[in-house]
């Protein structure tokens, strides 16, 4: 072996050694942005934190996780990101909107999103192969499941005829799915009531202003919408709106129906790159990857409040059925 050889050689496992010396006792911290609210999440962070213990990483033991919550406020994310920076974090997970904030205040920290909707399009990742940079993920489908979301939503109210649409129009992935629930209503016959928000103090504004024979309500999902799902169900309901939306815990907290991604298992999956990471692997070599299970989720007490009959036919195929 040459002796300039030899030498680099070494100086590159002293360097080894060195970095793993100081790494000795250190545990590794992840800081979890959440967008909307602890206990609307609690079902997601469970499935994160689960699947982080089967792959080694116990909470409270070799590694720590420092929650922070926006609770549907979006001024909040920058401020969050920026707090977990100066802790400082060994990785950040978040998901949608605020995986811009993460990535603008942390340039260098790898950065999870269990879900951000179109991340090539909105300039967080080169592409999907090929993140590049310090962000990868999984990419969640929103607007895509707006035609699936109507001819569920259909079925159940059969008479459907004009279609409220409330989504948060500061958030541009609502806003490309009230387009596509707009467009796709248009091509079934189907009247559009769009009730535009911004902020938690536009929800009930937005149901005052709904009038004429509206027959159900469709939400866009987003942080914000998220962290108000029990209002807007409770508004919905005395209303004598039927809702079809995409999250789970809205249905759970008195909506009618949700169908879309099951974004537990998008949360197990998002550990998975933690643990990538962790164990040395660069966020540019984590191709981002899509949903692969689906869940329908129906409220058969909320649909006998509005006096709707479900179908045995789509009860059979509903994931899960709340009594």
């Amino acid at each position: 072996m040459r002796r300039r050889e030899f030498i680099a050689g070494f100086g590159g496992a002293a360097w080894a050694l060195t970095t793993q010396a100081q790494n000795v006792g250190k545990v590794p911290v992840i800081g979890f942005l959440g967008t909307a609210t602890s206990s609307g999440w609690s079902h997601w962070v469970a499935a994160f934190v689960q699947r982080l213990r089967e792959l080694g990483w116990i909470e409270g033991r070799n590694i720590t996780i420092e929650y922070r919550w926006a609770e549907g406020r979006s001024e909040r994310y920058a401020e969050i990101a920026a707090e977990l920076v100066r802790l400082p974090v060994d990785v950040i997970v978040t998901s949608g909107i605020a995986v811009a904030a993460a990535k603008q205040a942390a340039s260098s920290i790898p950065i999870v999103f269990a879900l951000a909707s179109d991340p090539v399009g909105t300039g967080l990742v080169a592409s999907l192969a090929r993140p590049g940079g310090n962000v990868t993920g999984l990419s969640g489908l929103g607007a895509e499941l707006a035609s699936k979301r109507l001819e569920l939503l259909r079925g159940v109210v059969p008479d459907l005829g004009r279609l409220a649409i409330m989504g948060n129009v500061g958030y541009p992935a609502s806003v490309l799915e009230m387009g596509e629930v707009r467009a796709t209503a248009r091509t079934l016959g189907l009247e559009v009531v769009p009730l535009e928000i911004r902020q938690a103090e536009d929800i009930e504004t937005a149901f005052e202003r709904l009038k004429g024979d509206v027959k159900a309500l469709y939400v866009c999902t987003d942080a914000l919408t998220d962290a108000n799902g029990n209002r807007i169900s409770a508004l919905a309901l005395a209303a004598k709106l039927p809702t079809m939306n995409g999250l789970r815990q809205v249905v759970s907290a008195g909506g009618l129906m949700s169908y879309g991604a099951d974004f537990a298992d998008m949360f197990r999956r998002a550990a998975e790159y933690v643990d990538k990471i962790l164990r040395g692997t660069k966020p540019a070599d984590l191709p981002v990857q899509q949903p692969t299970k689906y869940e329908l989720v129906i409220n058969l007490k909320t649909a006998k409040a509005l006096g709707l009959t479900i179908p045995e036919t789509l009860l059979a195929t509903a994931d899960e059925v709340i009594q």
